[in-house]
């Protein structure tokens, strides 16, 4: 594709081998300076054509452009936090060698700590519109350089009520910019967007409306609600999942489900829009490390969480939306690896997986689990706090548990029960000390 040497160290050291289809068919028109319109589902390899382009634009050619400081050269706008920063991070790695200056920008983080890297200069500046807008009121961040702005998942910032924010940002850029819009779905708002800020943009469409990757095989259980969570412990020791992504409809839910596996003893967390970015950050560098195999997340994860190894998507609660089903389980199967989605399902929601099974043209497979009492992960926590009770049988802890006797028979508190009698039932469900 006659692209920059150091562009191609880069992506060699990432271990790129061919490009991917929405790569080879947008990267000829991307490099000629075509604005362009692509559909294409998450995980096909779309950031890394616009990070080629906006990288072989600002420094191919000149080997790196002058950046005033609060002026970057190009901007990307994501509709989450997570997402911006996977995408700064991605266009780092494949920047290793250009020296370009990537600083994300979003909602969550101290806006304070995001002055010194935009007042030192940033080539290239990835964003939430929220976080951008604040920036650009505020006086820190001007885009009357930008060269390059792309506009990625840009169903789902509609979708979260970002059209005016995105208007407002494109209006600040000059004309002559190159524009990108990468889709998931292609619905009128987003063709009408393309033609009022664009420039005769061109089309692609890589993947269409359906599950990008083909080698994800798809699965179902039917359950009565009593026996859902025993399903799910079930599926988690039969499958032995390398990395497993738990998707529940509430955050409280997300919460508690994560409780209760570590309870059972499972290494996992939990990812909701409750969390503080710092706690979220945290999750999200566990698991992409494998130091626990399973995070809880709510819809929030369905977009915008780039981990390649994930083996599993499991949505413990269906979801009633064919498209955010989609999302949901093209969490595995990435970059051409193999990956099961199961979903649990109770018996008056067959209709879903009808209804999905439509949408996506891919038959969901029945899968029926075998619930057995014996292979069921015992509560180890519960299993560490009585055995610390145990620990105080012996003569000092029958000492205190005579004096604690005496001192109820004198009138004393109800309170005064051993403590880890009173709490026993938050040892058993929730683990607490």
């Amino acid at each position: 594709m006659g692209l920059d040497p150091a562009i191609l160290r880069a992506l060699d050291e990432m271990g790129f081998v061919k490009p991917t289809p929405i790569q080879e068919q947008s990267l000829p028109l991307l490099l000629q300076g075509e604005d362009l319109i692509g559909q294409a589902q998450t995980g096909t390899g779309k950031t890394a054509a616009f990070a080629i382009c906006i990288l072989e634009r600002l420094f191919a050619a000149d080997r790196g452009k002058f950046v005033e400081p609060n002026r970057p050269h190009a901007i990307v706008l994501c509709p989450t936090r997570e997402l911006a920063v996977q995408v700064a991070g991605e266009i780092e790695r494949i920047g290793k060698y250009t020296g370009a200056r990537v600083v994300a920008i979003y909602g969550g983080q101290e806006i304070e700590r995001q002055l010194a890297p935009l007042s030192k200069g940033a080539d290239i500046i990835v964003g939430t519109p929220g976080r951008v807008l604040d920036h650009m009121e505020r006086g820190t961040l001007y885009l009357d350089k930008v060269e390059v702005a792309v506009l990625d998942e840009a169903d789902k910032m509609l979708d979260m009520g970002f059209r005016e924010d995105i208007e407002r940002i494109l209006q600040k850029t000059p004309p002559s910019r190159q524009t990108l819009l990468f889709s998931a779905t292609l619905p009128p708002e987003i063709v009408e967007l393309g033609k009022k800020y664009m420039n005769l943009p061109q089309e692609i469409r890589a993947s269409g409306d359906e599950i990008a990757a083909g080698n994800i095989r798809q699965f179902y259980v039917e359950t009565s609600k009593f026996d859902k969570l025993n399903a799910l412990l079930t599926l988690l020791v039969q499958k032995k999942p390398r990395l497993a992504l738990i998707f529940c409809r509430t955050k409280r839910g997300a919460d508690r489900l994560n409780q209760i596996l570590l309870d059972r003893g499972f290494k996992s967390l939990a990812l909701h829009g409750d969390m503080s970015q710092n706690r979220r950050d945290r999750s999200m560098e566990a698991f992409r490390k494998s130091h626990i195999n399973i995070l809880v997340a709510t819809d929030l994860a369905s977009r915008g969480l780039d981990v390649t190894n994930i083996s599993h998507v499991i949505n413990y609660d269906m979801t009633e939306d064919p498209y955010t089903y989609t999302h949901r389980i093209g969490r595995t199967g990435r970059m051409g690896k193999d990956g099961e989605a199961i979903s649990l399902v109770y018996f008056d929601q067959a209709h879903l997986i009808t209804m999905i099974e439509k949408v996506t043209g891919r038959k969901i497979e029945p899968l029926k689990v075998e619930i057995s009492p014996q292979q069921l992960p015992k509560r180890v926590r519960f299993e560490k706090d009585k055995s610390r009770r145990h620990a105080h049988g012996g003569k000092a802890g029958g000492q205190r548990r005579a004096a604690r006797a005496s001192h109820a028979s004198r009138g004393g508190s109800h309170h005064s029960q051993p403590r880890e009698y009173r709490s026993s039932r938050g040892h058993q469900y929730f683990g607490r000390r």
